[in-house]
């Protein structure tokens, strides 16, 4: 293999991945995922991987396979408006307006707050602030170095420590794995498959994957077939890191059930366990995975948030989006987290299957020879029924339209109502094509 696609281009290239992806919520979810799941741990676990690492590990093949150069290219296939639209949605929800903020409330929560004693004083989180998205610009601004910041530096650390933690838990377990809750006795996969989507990683590969592709391209990999096949290597090496780490919070969790019992959130558990294993030093342990997880994951979210805004206002250089967005984010973080997600979680109810239909209408693009009616039709009707998701998870329910989609869509009630309407879409659209071409010849012979 030629230097450019090297073993060690490869492995540091995945280690990158592995760590952007690598969150708040890639830490918080497995760990409750196992507590709720208990003996049905296995199918749970399943159902979180395949959306946890499986969508997102094909959002970033679609990118490749696609041969496009950014998320607005591949959007645009719909309409040139649309995909301004969407991208630009896209990513404000998982940059600015949501996970950047949320990199850093978490890391404060999880990993200062333990050690403070004044709870209610607004102050610690405004210095931690300041230092965090401080840290984040300064390497946000180092782009040209960024796979040998995150890729060889920060991400073995992380590696290190969060695996001391994991395999005290294998070797001593805290308790027995417990019967699972109420919501997990039946259908545990799919129960799984839903908690997958809380850590928007199908969302965030759309735009980690334009920074693998063209780190690929600037590293001398050009060719559609060359991005493929190094994409997929890089997304197998951040799959395998993400399935091991996911799996094994997981199993922490449901054995932590007996003696810590059911907990609020993952962030609890991994806290309780930290200490129930090393006291004090648990917490300053848990303390660093968290914010070496945030602070990675924050650095990636800035530099491609700047990246595209740079792109379509280039008048506006790169270093001043940067700016911008950190500091921008950091207001926002200072909201507090329970705000950011009552806030955020509509618009991702609404932007996660329009996200998911594009993936799979890329792969499907050759089948159907790039037809835009095909693009369109199915997108309309996807948004459509996303659209009223979104509503009802802003509390918004208009009990018509909910009762309805109930009574003839299936899977509406787990949140994939979407599906049905998207493939129906996508054959109106065919047939639409068809017919277009079909009428052409007529209309050209009468004029």
């Amino acid at each position: 293999m030629s230097s450019r696609g090297s073993f060690t281009n490869v492995i540091a290239v995945g280690f990158m991945l592995f760590a952007l992806f690598f969150g708040a919520g890639n830490l918080i979810f497995p760990a409750m995922l196992g507590q709720m799941a208990g003996e049905n741990i296995l199918l749970a676990n399943a159902g979180f991987i395949v959306t946890g690492v499986g969508l997102p590990f094909l959002a970033i093949l679609a990118l490749a396979f696609s041969g496009k150069g950014d998320l607005q290219s591949l959007a645009s296939r719909v309409h040139p408006l649309y995909g301004i639209i969407f991208t630009v949605a896209l990513y404000l929800a998982i940059g600015p307006l949501f996970a950047i903020p949320r990199t850093n409330t978490v890391s404060f929560e999880m990993g200062i707050r333990p050690f403070i004693n004044n709870h209610d004083s607004f102050l610690p989180l405004l210095l931690f602030t300041v230092v965090f998205f401080g840290i984040a610009l300064f390497f946000s601004l180092q782009s040209n170095k960024l796979v040998d910041i995150i890729g060889k530096f920060l991400t073995p650390l992380l590696l290190i420590f969060i695996g001391i933690l994991i395999i005290v838990s294998f070797v001593n377990p805290i308790g027995q794995v417990q019967a699972p809750a109420e919501s997990f006795m039946n259908n545990s996969f799919f129960k799984g498959f839903q908690e997958g989507y809380l850590t928007m990683d199908v969302l965030a590969a759309f735009v980690f994957g334009i920074v693998i592709i063209n780190i690929m391209k600037e590293r001398g990999i050009t060719t559609k077939k060359e991005i493929m096949i190094s994409t997929f290597k890089v997304a197998v090496i951040a799959g395998v890191l993400l399935t091991i780490i996911y799996s094994s919070l997981t199993y922490m969790g449901a054995k932590s059930v007996i003696e810590l019992g059911h907990l609020d959130n993952g962030g609890a558990i991994l806290a309780s366990v930290s200490s129930y294993y090393f006291g004090s030093f648990g917490k300053l342990l848990l303390g660093f995975i968290v914010i070496a997880a945030c602070l990675t994951t924050s650095i990636g979210l800035i530099t491609s948030c700047a990246s595209y805004f740079n792109k379509i206002v280039p008048s506006i250089s790169y270093k001043k989006w940067t700016i911008v967005f950190t500091i921008f984010s950091a207001v926002i973080s200072n909201f507090g987290l329970s705000t950011l997600i009552a806030i955020s979680v509509p618009v991702l109810y609404m932007l996660y299957p329009l996200a998911m239909c594009l993936m799979l209408l890329t792969f499907l693009h050759p089948l159907f020879k790039g037809k835009k009616q095909v693009y369109q039709v199915s997108i309309l009707f996807t948004f459509i029924v996303s659209l009223f998701e979104g509503l009802h998870a802003a509390g918004i329910r208009i009990d018509v339209i909910h009762d309805l989609f109930t009574a003839i869509l299936p899977l509406y009630s787990v949140g994939l109502g979407w599906v049905v309407p998207a493939i129906v879409g996508g054959i109106i659209g065919f047939l639409v094509s068809i017919a277009n071409k079909v009428n052409q010849p007529l209309v050209e012979e009468k004029l």
